[in-house]
């Protein structure tokens, strides 16, 4: 027993929490430094449920600058829950394209056919009933439910779990599991949330003012602690250990980059070849690719460019060589369905994120006006 006992003194999360200062005046602080600090975000700008779900679906994993263009877009294409629901997967995938994640985009359609079909196309108020719905967990229910209705249900995502964490002083490194300590940040953020209050006002706001302080001041790396408003109570002021991430993995793959010009190719006349991935693949099924290189040395002569691209826990080094379409059967491995797609028809489908990016790289999406002959090196920041 004294073992046990001198095992869970060294782990910080084990732990009760004991903030320093009056809760409410804690809650209190943190929501006017919201006020004056908030960044004005498209999603912020509207209460309608449907766009805090898109919205959240898309932050998820991916950093706000690349959601801020895709979400515009989507909303415009898709601006309600039936409008969603009536899409095909291909033009939802297609729309997603460049955000990763594309399983998200599928259950958020999936979703939508379900709330219409069940709901007549609103979406359910409590986040009990919201998380019995494909792809919505306890965060993104939490989310909908306090931003669009105020129901005083605390949101814990990353960003979230960090200044809890910080705040009062557990390591989330320690001789405890993962689940107990999950269980005490959900505690502790329930009741900054309430703030001893029975109704507390502004819980979306609130929320929405944890994520915002873990996202712009308590950052993973370097936190801003002279910004924070929650300096004079935070236990940790800092850094807070935390588990090793797994290691990435380092991978070279070779793609074929094809161009032909046909009469029916429309007013630029040329069609690029690209390749559906199956619909058995763990990773993007039902996405167009170009089509993959049989392995072996690339001529320096044919290398078209050289990028770098990250996909989960794997940074890839991705070679692109020109290949005629005469040589398509010799140097590039069959694995799905192949079309050759006009230029401009090929910006709207639904490109793998590799895809679009050697393409745009290559001036070959419809609004670029020139085509890149020279082979070039463009080890371009992973997405």
């Amino acid at each position: 027993m004294r073992k046990g006992t001198k095992r869970a003194k060294a782990g910080g999360a084990k732990q009760p929490h004991r903030l320093k200062g009056d809760v409410a005046r804690l809650r209190g602080e943190l929501l006017a430094w919201y006020d004056a600090n908030r960044r004005d975000l498209p999603w912020r700008r509207s209460s309608d449920p449907y766009s805090i779900w898109v919205s959240e679906i898309m932050l998820q994993q991916t950093r706000v600058a690349v959601v801020v263009e895709r979400y515009q877009a989507f909303m415009l294409r898709f601006p309600t829950v039936p409008a969603l629901a009536r899409a095909g997967e291909q033009e939802v995938l297609a729309l997603w394209s460049g955000l990763g994640y594309y399983r998200r985009a599928r259950m958020l359609h999936q979703a939508a056919q379900l709330v219409v079909a069940q709901f007549g196309g609103n979406l359910p108020v409590r986040s009990s009933e919201l998380k019995k719905l494909p792809g919505i967990g306890a965060y993104t229910a939490a989310a909908i439910a306090s931003i669009a209705h105020g129901e005083p249900v605390a949101v814990v995502d990353g960003n979230v779990e960090r200044v809890l964490c910080r705040l009062a002083g557990w390591d989330a490194v320690v001789a405890t599991s993962a689940a107990k300590l999950r269980r005490q940040v959900e505690a502790l953020a329930g009741e900054l949330l309430n703030g001893g209050l029975s109704d507390p006002a502004r819980p979306g706001d609130f929320n929405q003012a944890m994520m915002e302080l873990g996202a712009t001041v308590c950052l993973p790396r370097n936190p801003q602690c002279l910004m924070c408003p929650l300096a004079v109570n935070c236990k940790t002021l800092g850094e807070h250990k935390t588990a090793p991430r797994a290691p990435m993995q380092s991978r070279e793959v070779g793609y074929a980059l094809a161009v032909r010009v046909s009469n029916t190719a429309g007013a630029d006349g040329r069609e690029i070849l690209l390749e559906q991935r199956g619909a058995e693949q763990t990773v993007m099924p039902g996405l167009w690719e170009l089509p993959r290189l049989k392995d072996g040395p690339i001529p320096e002569a044919d290398l078209r460019m050289t990028v770098r691209h990250a996909i989960m826990q794997v940074n890839y080094v991705v070679r692109v060589r020109t290949v005629p379409e005469d040589k398509l059967e010799n140097l590039t491995v069959k694995s799905g369905a192949r079309r050759w797609a006009p230029l401009g028809e090929a910006a709207g489908m639904a490109l793998t994120g590799l895809a679009r990016k050697v393409l745009t790289r290559a001036h070959l999406l419809a609004g670029t006006d020139r085509d890149a002959v020279a082979a070039t090196t463009d080890f371009a920041a992973a997405d």
